[in-house]
């Protein structure tokens, strides 16, 4: 379904379309993206030499939210270019050209696709504030680290959430640590 026969292609443009469902990301087994429902138009023209593919995927994608894990609906909107050319074996000569063998003639586009829209899953993906799921978020808030820095980047942002108002019982400062308080270190 996602192989593209290049061989017998005419010069000049060609379009497909593809519907990428729940059947497609199950089938591809990527580990960004595990649900989804996206459109996809794939344009190729051919020249004397190379077909230049372009493609348009929007539509949307469930990811795991990066601090509760529940699943969350990302919006995906990308165009994406892919040149492919005739060689002797497959190779991906950089992040946009492609050889492919000249005797096979054909190439499976269902990778690339899926690449495309896992690129575009930011690396900090979380729900809109107050839709997180409530049990694991003040778990989280209850055994994340204090802060004694204001500018710490591994603090957490948990949001405006109501259900995260301070409930730290913790103190500030650890009287384990107050035996070290005195040591004495020379620099060498």
């Amino acid at each position: 379904m996602y192989n593209i026969s290049l061989k017998n292609l005419s010069a000049g443009l060609h379009t497909y379309e593809y519907e990428l469902d729940r059947k497609y990301f199950e089938a591809i087994d990527g580990d960004e993206v595990k649900k989804g429902n996206v459109k996809v138009t794939v344009t190729v023209r051919r020249t004397s030499s190379t077909f230049e593919f372009n493609f348009d995927i929007k539509g949307l994608v469930q990811v795991p939210c990066t601090r509760c894990l529940d699943d969350m609906d990302l919006e995906v909107d990308t165009k994406n270019r892919l040149i492919v050319k005739f060689g002797k074996e497959y190779s991906e000569e950089s992040d946009e050209i492609v050889i492919i063998p000249e005797d096979e003639g054909e190439i499976n586009i269902a990778w690339f696709l899926y690449e495309f829209i896992a690129l575009t899953v930011p690396i900090k993906h979380v729900h809109p504030a107050g839709e997180c799921n409530r049990m694991v978020s003040s778990k989280l808030r209850k055994h994340r680290a204090v802060s004694t820095d204001d500018g710490d980047e591994d603090e957490v942002d948990m949001g405006d959430d109501e259900d995260f108002a301070d409930e730290d019982d913790t103190p500030a400062n650890d009287p384990r640590w107050d035996a070290l308080k005195g040591l004495n270190i020379d620099e060498n």
